[in-house]
C-alpha cells in the first residue's frame, strides 16, 4: 500500500533531535552535593524555570537534572506551534477561570513578547515564523459552523482572515480543504522545539547552572523542615527548593501523577520537498501553520528546510493503566501508518513522497484540559504540569507560576484562579480507560457524521470536561 511504503525506510526518532547541531549530553551525577534550587526535568519548563529564576536571582545555586537528555520528552518531539493561549481554548477558559479570559489572553501574549525577547537577547535561533494559525473546514457543516466563529471573531476586534472553498485552495491546495480561517494572532506561530531547549540549556550553562543529564530522580524526600533529598542512582542532592517539572512522565510526587494522564501522540515528517512539489500543494508562497476544524483533527507545519511534519488526528491514544512504555507504545506501526494514510487523503499530489521520521511520546492532560500548578512539603516543591499539547509557549508561563510558588519574587499572577482552583481527579482504572476510550470513539464517529455529537458527547459537553476545545 501506498501509505506502508512511504514508510519502509523512515528512522525512528523525532526529526528535530536529528540534527548535527544537537549538543553533547552533559555527564550523569556522580556524587553527593546541595544546592538551594533543583529543577528535575530537562524539558521546556524545567528550562524556563531554572532560566527565570536565575535572572530573578543572579547568585542562585542551581542544578538542573534529567532522567535522559535535554529535550528527549515533549519539548523535543511536538509539533513546534507557538501559541499564546494559556488554557486551550475560549470555552474552557471561560467554563474554568471565570472573569479572568481578557487577563490570561493579556498574559499570554506577554509570555510570547518575553520569549522572543529572551531568544534575541541570548542568541537563540529558534527557527520562528510568525504564521499564526490556519483552521480548515473538510465537511459542510464545519464550514457553517467555522464562518460562525470568523464573525464572531471579526465582531470582537480579533485578527481574522477568511478563506472561501477557492481562496483556501490558493494558500493551500487540498481535495478535502472546504473553507480556511486564519488567525494572525499577534506572535502566534511555528518553531523547532528542539532548538529551543538547546539554546536555553547553553545558556543556562554560561549562567554557572549545573546540568547532570542521564540523572533520574528515584525518591524525593524531607530532610528537615527547610530542606529536601532527591536521591538519584549514582548521589544525593540537597537543596531547599524542588522544581518539578516532569510533566507527563512518572514523579516521585504522588499529588503532581493523580492530576494529570499520559496521552500518546504520534507524528511523521517527510523527506524535503522539492520547489515543484510545494507549488503542487501551494504552500510556498505563505508557511500556514494548519489543524483541521474537526475533534480529531491533525497539525501539520512546513519546517525550515521544507519537511511537512504531520501528528495528531486518530492516532492519538491512550493506554490502559497510564502505561507510558516505550517498548509497548511507542514504535506502533498501525498507528503511523494510519497517519501516513491520512496525509495522503489530504495531499493526494504528493503520491510517491517518502516519511523520513517517524516518532511518538505522552503528553499530559489534566480534567481541565490546561496546566496544573501546584506545591507540596510546606510549599518547598511546586510544580506546573498537564499542557495538553499547547506547552510550547504556555509552559514558560506554568514555569513562571512555579518559581513564584517558590517564593521567587511571587506577584499577583499567584491570585488567578488557574493557580488557586484545583482541577478534578481522573477517576481511577477502569473508569478512566473506559471513559476515555467511548469518548474517542464518539469524536471519530462525530467526525464522519458532520459533527453531529451523540449522547454521550452531549453529557461531556454538558460536564464542560473540555473534548470540544
Amino acid at each position: 500500500m501506498q501509505y506502508a511504503e512511504a514508510l519502509k525506510d523512515s528512522k525512528y526518532g523525532s526529526v528535530w533531535l536529528d540534527s548535527p547541531d544537537r549538543p553533547e549530553p552533559e555527564p550523569a551525577l556522580e556524587e553527593n552535593t546541595t544546592c538551594e534550587l533543583l529543577v528535575v526535568g530537562g524539558g521546556f519548563t524545567g528550562l524556563w524555570g531554572a532560566l527565570q529564576a536565575k535572572e530573578r536571582r543572579p547568585d542562585l545555586d542551581i542544578i538542573l537534572v534529567e532522567k535522559t537528555f535535554v529535550a528527549d520528552g515533549a519539548s523535543g518531539r511536538n509539533g513546534g506551534f507557538l501559541s499564546a493561549d494559556l488554557a486551550h481554548g475560549e470555552a474552557n477558559t471561560e467554563h474554568h477561570f471565570p472573569g479572568e479570559e481578557e487577563l490570561l489572553y493579556e498574559l499570554g501574549k506577554q509570555n510570547l513578547r518575553e520569549m522572543l525577547a529572551t531568544f534575541k537577547k541570548y542568541n537563540i535561533d529558534a527557527h520562528y515564523e510568525c504564521v499564526g494559525e490556519t483552521e480548515v473546514a473538510v465537511d459542510d457543516a464545519q464550514v457553517e459552523e467555522l464562518r460562525e466563529y470568523y464573525e464572531e471573531e471579526k465582531a470582537a476586534g480579533e485578527d481574522v482572515t477568511w478563506f472561501d472553498e477557492e481562496e483556501m485552495q490558493e494558500q493551500v491546495k487540498s481535495p478535502t480543504y472546504k473553507a480556511g480561517l486564519l488567525f494572525h494572532n499577534g506572535l502566534d506561530g511555528t518553531v523547532n522545539p528542539a532548538r529551543i531547549c538547546w539554546g536555553l540549556k547553553q545558556v543556562l550553562l554560561d549562567l554557572g547552572v549545573r546540568i547532570f543529564e542521564h540523572t533520574p530522580v528515584d525518591k524525593l524526600l524531607p530532610r528537615s523542615r527547610q530542606r529536601m533529598k532527591a536521591f538519584c542512582p549514582n548521589g544525593i542532592i540537597t537543596c531547599k527548593k524542588v522544581l518539578m517539572a516532569t510533566n507527563a512522565f512518572r514523579s516521585p510526587v504522588r499529588k503532581i501523577r493523580k492530576s494529570i494522564i499520559p496521552v500518546w501522540d504520534y507524528q511523521i515528517a517527510t523527506e524535503p520537498l522539492t520547489q515543484e512539489q510545494l507549488e503542487m500543494i501551494g504552500w510556498d508562497k505563505f508557511h500556514h501553520a494548519l489543524g483541521e476544524f474537526n475533534n480529531m483533527f491533525h497539525y501539520y507545519r512546513l519546517t525550515k528546510d521544507k519537511r511537512i511534519t504531520w501528528g495528531g488526528g486518530g492516532a492519538v491514544r491512550y493506554y490502559y493503566n497510564k502505561n507510558i512504555s516505550r517498548r509497548d507504545c511507542a514504535d506502533v506501526p498501525e498507528a503511523f501508518e494510519q497517519l501516513a494514510e491520512e496525509f495522503f487523503e489530504t495531499f493526494p499530489q504528493l503520491e510517491g513522497i517518502k516519511f523520513t521520521h517517524r516518532w511518538s511520546g505522552i503528553i499530559a492532560t489534566s480534567t481541565r484540559f490546561c496546566m496544573v500548578p501546584g506545591t507540596a512539603y510546606d510549599g518547598r516543591v511546586a510544580w506546573a504540569v498537564g499542557y495538553t499539547g499547547l506547552g510550547v509557549g504556555a509552559s514558560r508561563f506554568g514555569a513562571r507560576i512555579a518559581i513564584e510558588l517558590l517564593g521567587y519574587d511571587p506577584s499577583d499572577i499567584l491570585n488567578l484562579q488557574l493557580v488557586q482552583k484545583k482541577p478534578m481527579p481522573w477517576a481511577p482504572e477502569p473508569l478512566r480507560w473506559i471513559g476515555v476510550q467511548l469518548t474517542h470513539a464518539a469524536l471519530v464517529r462525530a467526525d464522519k457524521n458532520n459533527g453531529k455529537r451523540g449522547l454521550w458527547l452531549k453529557l461531556l459537553d454538558k460536564l464542560n470536561l473540555g473534548f470540544t476545545c
